[in-house]
């Protein structure tokens, strides 16, 4: 099932937890501490990989979570990192976050670094200095980055089928490379995009026959509106018309209605290079509907086409590769940067009279990684707040002794004269 949008929730691995150790081994002098360090939490990354054509997988597994670190040991043994976590995408998938682009993996191999992993707790090794030769304390492992993500498929192909439903887009793509498109005489045969490799002169190019788009298509109608951005990457755009007309309309008037609604979707996709293309020309009076058709049209040049008889096939295809010779690659869609904001160490508001909660990116990554049964840790815990002007920001806003403050999910008395001299 072709498949070109979805959500999926990333979480980097956890970083492992540091060691409290000390080395006690008979006639080893000065053993001392001797935690390690816990390993690093494993990073999960979304890589294109050319194997996979649609994001159908991603709708029974929308969660990815990376390998925890390794808890740090004694004997100075740090922890292993967990290992990164590779997410595999089609090429054409771009990455967005709460309506922001944040990365287009247009070719094969291109990745994007999508929730970091945490950073492994120090181990009490870490903390001796020669003022504290034996310290007691260790921190936690850094908790990860945890993002939700909105993945969006855009095919990578050189050259987009564009054309009413029954214009024969499907007939001329199996026609011309090896897909093997569902074909009928019906309206809205094909339901996803297809995808073949058409092989000219020694070189090759893929075309990509988009669903049959109907007038208001731009505005949710039929199946154009959902597949009108699989163009939006093309270099070229062939237009394939039923010289008899589709839905009671000429075929001047139907190039015109379809034309408009590429330009209603987008003004690149409208000035993308087009070859107009005039269909089913094997069967009686077409010759007739053809010279209508190009009267019309004035200069444009037109290529009459049989799919079934093979009537102008040769000329188009080789005419499909000059002028691809001479376009360019398109770009990567840019990344959107983000908004810089500035935010501050810490954070205090009032949650009830008394009751003050003190929070902020700092401070929650300090109680995440603080080990609050160990003294020492919440000693250091508690000497840190202060040195970021936590105690006296508390006072100024009208703290008084014996109030709760609330730090993360701890919450501690108010005590301003505790590390006051």
């Amino acid at each position: 099932m072709f498949i070109d949008r979805a959500k999926i929730h990333v979480v980097g691995g956890r970083g492992g937890n540091g060691s409290l150790s000390f080395r006690r081994e008979k006639y080893v002098e000065m053993g001392g501490p001797d935690g390690g360090n816990g390993g690093k939490g494993g990073d999960v990354w979304v890589v294109a990989d050319p194997q996979k054509t649609t994001l159908y997988d991603f709708t029974y597994r929308p969660v990815f979570k990376g390998e925890s670190g390794v808890h740090g040991r004694g004997k100075k043994q740090t922890g292993a990192c967990g290992e990164d976590l590779m997410v595999n995408v089609p090429p054409g998938t771009m990455i967005f976050h709460a309506g922001r682009l944040l990365a287009d993996l247009k070719k094969p191999g291109d990745r994007y670094l999508a929730a970091r992993g945490g950073h492994g707790g120090r181990g009490n090794a870490s903390f001796k200095t020669s003022a504290n030769t034996a310290p007691r304390i260790s921190e936690r492992g850094e908790p990860p980055e945890d993002v939700e993500l909105n993945l969006e498929l855009k095919l990578v192909a050189d050259v987009g089928l564009l054309g009413f439903p029954n214009a024969g887009k499907s007939t001329f793509l199996s026609v011309s490379t090896q897909a093997k498109p569902k074909i009928a005489d019906y309206p809205f045969t094909t339901l996803s995009p297809n995808l073949g490799v058409a092989l000219v002169g020694g070189k090759t190019f893929v075309i990509a026959d988009i669903p049959g788009i109907i007038e208001g298509a731009h505005e949710g109608k039929g199946l154009g509106d959902k597949f009108l951005r699989h163009v939006e990457r093309t270099r070229l755009l062939v237009h394939l018309v039923d010289v008899f007309g589709f839905d009671k309309r000429t075929a001047l008037k139907n190039f015109r209605t379809l034309n408009k609604e590429l330009a209603s979707h987008s003004k690149t996709l409208a000035e993308k290079p087009q070859i107009v293309v005039a269909t089913k020309m094997d069967l009686t009076g077409s010759d007739k509907a053809l010279a209508s058709f190009r009267k019309g049209l004035g200069k444009t040049k037109v290529f009459p086409l049989s799919s079934a008889t093979g009537r102008g096939h040769k000329e188009l295809m080789a005419h499909m590769a000059k002028v691809l010779a001479h376009l360019p690659e398109p770009a990567p869609f840019e990344p959107e940067p983000a908004d810089v904001v500035i935010e501050p160490d810490f954070a205090i508001e009032t949650v009830d009279p008394g009751v003050w909660r003190v929070g902020g990116k700092k401070i929650d990554r300090l109680v995440a990684i603080t080990n609050f049964d160990q003294d020492e840790a919440l000693s250091r815990f508690q000497n840190i707040l202060k040195k970021m002007g936590v105690d006296d920001s508390l006072s100024r806003s009208g703290a008084h002794a014996g109030d709760r403050v609330q730090v993360g999910t701890h919450e501690f008395k108010y005590r301003p004269d505790m590390h006051r001299r």
